[in-house]
């Protein structure tokens, strides 16, 4: 599989990161080893977790990232993987309080370093965002944990574009790499904004995306596949009320023609051309993917070595006037 560079770093992780949302509550540990070893069998080695990950789910608490850092442990993988983690996200029960002190972010980092079995974390994402805290005191208190050889490289997820420009600018003036990557929600499916059920997640937007061509930071996307929609109405499988809620907007019942008709035309499948239309952008774009099988695996590390032409991505995406 080709690799990655992402501009400002050393890390030239997998086209493809392995996403681990679920991963030892809702995805058994011995599953979640299972979907490990095939995506490093197929030459991955970027993995993304976050200390929240299945809290949401009845079970071990930080289950996700203690299940990664046994797998590691187990396979003796530490050395070639790209590992990458969140912290500072609010309390499930209390997302409306922020956890974004510098004491708040250092203690979740040590925490995730415990989780995982590990030194260092190669990216470090700020999960969340709080617009009453300046950015001089974030991106200070990351700086230190890189000094502290704690993180290698950092980023931000769910952020806005203003928030980013400003911690990047304060980041330039100290002389100091900033933010190297952004982590939104984004895939080829139109989002219906009045359908997403957490308003402190942001999504890929026209500002954000001439951000990410103006300045080549690189963008790591979450729900890359759209949980599968194209592939179920590919299939006339079922769609859950939740995802036709979101994603069941004209607009994608067009693309989902055209990835029809364009994997007709191609012999890729479905799943390989929604992922490829993310790797192949203009800029450095890592799609994460989350996946229950290791069929699912095989196939999304397949879109890694896919290439569509400029043509084809503009007939894709073609019709809203976004390019989400």
């Amino acid at each position: 599989m080709r690799t990655t560079q992402i501009p400002r770093t050393d890390l030239a992780p997998s086209a493809i990161c392995m996403g681990s949302s679920n991963f030892g509550n809702g995805i058994a540990p011995a599953d979640a080893y299972a979907l490990l070893d095939a995506y490093v069998t197929c030459g991955g080695n970027f993995i993304d977790t976050a200390a929240v990950y299945a809290n949401w789910l009845p079970g071990e608490k930080n289950s996700s990232e203690k299940t990664i850092g046994r797998w590691l442990a187990k396979s003796g993988q530490r050395s070639r993987i790209v590992l990458a983690t969140k912290g500072a996200h609010p309390e499930l029960a209390t997302m409306h309080i922020s956890r974004m002190s510098p004491a708040e972010i250092v203690d979740d980092l040590n925490t995730s370093l415990r989780n995982l079995q590990t030194e260092w974390i190669d990216l470090y994402w700020l999960h969340r965002d709080d617009t009453a805290r300046p950015v001089a005191e974030i991106i200070d208190t990351l700086h230190s944990q890189v000094v502290a050889g704690k993180i290698r490289y950092f980023g931000c997820s769910n952020w806005r574009v203003d928030r980013i420009a400003a911690a990047q600018a304060y980041a330039a003036e100290r002389g100091i790499t900033g933010f190297v990557g952004n982590q939104m929600r984004w895939s080829l499916a139109e989002i219906d904004p009045a359908a997403v059920g957490d308003p402190t997640t942001v999504a890929m937007d026209d500002e954000t995306l001439a951000y990410h061509q103006g300045t080549g930071l690189a963008a790591i996307p979450y729900s890359s596949q759209a949980g599968g929609y194209f592939q179920k109405l590919a299939e006339g499988s079922e769609i859950r009320p939740g995802q036709q809620k979101t994603y069941g907007t004209a607009a994608n019942r067009s693309r989902a023609a055209r990835l029809q008709t364009l994997a007709g035309e191609t012999g890729y499948s479905v799943s390989e051309i929604v992922l490829a239309y993310l790797t192949n952008q203009p800029f450095a774009t890592i799609p994460i993917v989350g996946c229950r099988t290791v069929a699912q695996v095989e196939d999304s590390m397949r879109a890694g070595d896919v290439r569509l032409t400029s043509e084809q991505m503009a007939w894709l995406a073609k019709g809203d006037g976004q390019s989400e």
